[in-house]
């Protein structure tokens, strides 16, 4: 949030932690060692009420109910199904119909919504009309959190009372870079807004404008950046109230000018280790909005994969997300699994702006494509003098698949996907270079939203990218 009042740039964390009764040798591994995505293990305190609540109370100017009382009133009353959701929805519904609650809700009269049929939920209705009532105590301490204890009882889970209770959200303070004079801020770890910062110090030591766009060394830059970045991602990104996170190294311009040198132009990397330095796939919503005052919100929410752990509390009308599948069960791993610990997150908003001023709200969706996406967006606007609206729709990458922050060295050169509209040779010519490229669904690129503040007029202007179902809008 950007306060123009007192001209400071605040963070917000409001992840949830661990269940204090789960613990690593609690949980039954997959046969790769990591956590069940789709199961109670990979719950943690949803944290996104309290999220709000801190934010009203600091910044907020209208009555809690009058900003939930008509969102509740949507869902009670029913709202039309958009394209891009209901192809997820249906996706979903495939993997978890027979989950605890996932039909009761989500599938009325035993299927899926079409795109553009009326979907109600009157459960959410009476949730969000709880929490105008009651506050955050409703969600963490009064009806809502007994429901959803009890629901955890009944399908053996491991939250408690006392878990949400306990839960609070964390102010912190952004961490930033510059790239080409333009300033990027990001939220520090235990989300991932440090990879992007760090891809950016990586890419500053190249004359990415001189390559083009269209070129197959652009591109292969730009893969083999994020590879650096997403080792140390995966080595070192964790809670901070757990673990000693080297921030301050991972950001140092000199260590990404050393990683810079292992960047082969004409090979792509297959092992990469992190490195050392000086120590210090999924649901999510994300929105940018500004006010006639000057103030700007970046915000992210997520239930990580699609539906989150697929579990459904049919009378609270929410499904429990699962990003406890991100911790590691490498109890030597700084991003291990302790209960009341917060897990590596991919959600991240962001902020940018020239002359050390955050004019411009910015961000986009799609886990761990965020990272990646932040940086092509900058790349755009910045080396390609694209405006914001080409920024986002721009053909991007979307690398995945040699390092995740369950483990700590790449072990394969993973899998590159490419946006439609290139130039054919870009295609064949990663492949040379030794690039697994995959197609993908589109959506899975990312859906880019911005908003800019002319500080001199005070003019605010909108972007919201054609992949996904959103819109600029103003009122």
């Amino acid at each position: 949030v950007w306060d123009p009042e007192t001209e400071k740039l605040h963070g917000l964390n409001a992840s949830g932690r661990a269940p204090a009764s789960l613990t690593i040798d609690g949980v039954p591994a997959e046969e790769d060692g990591t956590i069940p995505t789709y199961s109670v293990y990979a719950w943690t305190v949803p944290g996104c009420a309290d999220g709000w609540f801190e934010l009203h109370e600091k910044f907020g100017i209208l009555p809690m109910k009058d900003l939930l009382g008509p969102v509740a009133a949507m869902a009670r009353e029913g709202a039309p199904v958009p394209q891009v959701i209901a192809g997820a929805w249906a996706r979903g519904a495939r993997r978890f119909k027979d989950h605890p609650g996932f039909a009761e809700v989500f599938m009325p009269g035993g299927k899926v919504p079409a795109e553009g049929e009326i979907f109600s939920h009157p459960a959410l209705a009476n949730t969000l009309e709880l929490l105008a009532a009651g506050g955050r105590e409703a969600f963490y301490e009064g009806e809502i959190a007994e429901r959803i204890v009890a629901y955890s009882n009944e399908v053996d889970g491991f939250f408690t009372i006392e878990d949400f209770a306990g839960h609070t959200s964390e102010w912190v303070e952004p961490i930033s870079t510059t790239y080409r004079g333009l300033t990027v801020w990001e939220l520090p770890p235990n989300p991932q807004g440090l990879a992007a910062l760090q891809m950016l110090n990586i890419l500053e030591g190249f004359d990415v404008a001189s390559l083009g766009r269209d070129s197959t060394d652009f591109w292969h830059l730009m893969i083999e950046a994020k590879k650096l970045a997403y080792e140390d991602r995966a080595r070192y990104y964790a809670d901070m109230s757990f673990s000693d996170v080297p921030v301050e190294g991972l950001l140092d311009k000199g260590y990404a000018a050393e990683r810079a040198k292992l960047i082969d132009m004409e090979r792509a990397a297959e092992t990469i280790e992190p490195g050392n330095p000086a120590l210090d796939h999924g649901d999510t919503t994300f929105l940018v909005t500004a006010d006639s005052n000057g103030m700007l919100v970046s915000l992210i929410q997520s239930n990580y994969t699609g539906f989150g752990s697929g579990y459904v509390v049919p009378e609270v009308g929410i499904g429990i997300q699962d990003r406890g599948a991100l911790f590691s069960l490498d109890p030597k791993h700084p991003n291990a699994l302790e209960p009341g610990k917060r897990p590596f997150h991919t959600i991240i908003p962001a902020f940018m702006g020239w002359d050390g001023t955050p004019d411009t709200a910015f961000g986009l969706l799609g886990g761990g494509m965020q990272p990646q996406g932040h940086v092509q967006i900058v790349v755009n606007l910045v080396d390609f003098g694209l405006n914001y609206q080409e920024a986002g729709d721009a053909p991007r990458f979307y690398h995945t698949g040699s390092s995740q922050p369950t483990r700590t060295m790449m072990t394969s050169g993973g899998v590159l996907h490419l946006a439609k509209g290139l130039p054919p040779e870009v295609y064949r010519e990663q492949a040379k270079r030794g690039h697994t490229i995959e197609e993908t669904n589109p959506v899975a690129f990312g859906g880019s939203q911005l908003i800019p503040r002319d500080p001199k007029t005070g003019v605010l202007a909108g972007a919201t990218e054609s992949r996904k179902d959103g819109m600029a809008a103003g009122y």
